[in-house]
């Protein structure tokens, strides 16, 4: 599997939806202990979505 696969899991966790049916949980967590990318890749995401429910609408 490759990490653009696992981005696509750590986006549905982040937003709170169910992991691709590909993907189970316990994969997700083994690969992101030793992909430092895909971590990284998920600090920012989670980063994001904070950053954009504190902004209000124009």
């Amino acid at each position: 599997m490759h990490c653009s696969e696992f981005r696509t899991a750590i986006s549905a966790r982040v937003d709170g939806e169910e992991l691709p049916p590909e993907v189970s949980g316990a994969a997700l967590d083994a690969h992101l202990l030793s992909c430092s990318a895909c971590r990284d890749w998920g600090r920012r995401a989670r980063r994001l979505k904070t950053l954009a429910a504190g902004l209000r609408p124009v």
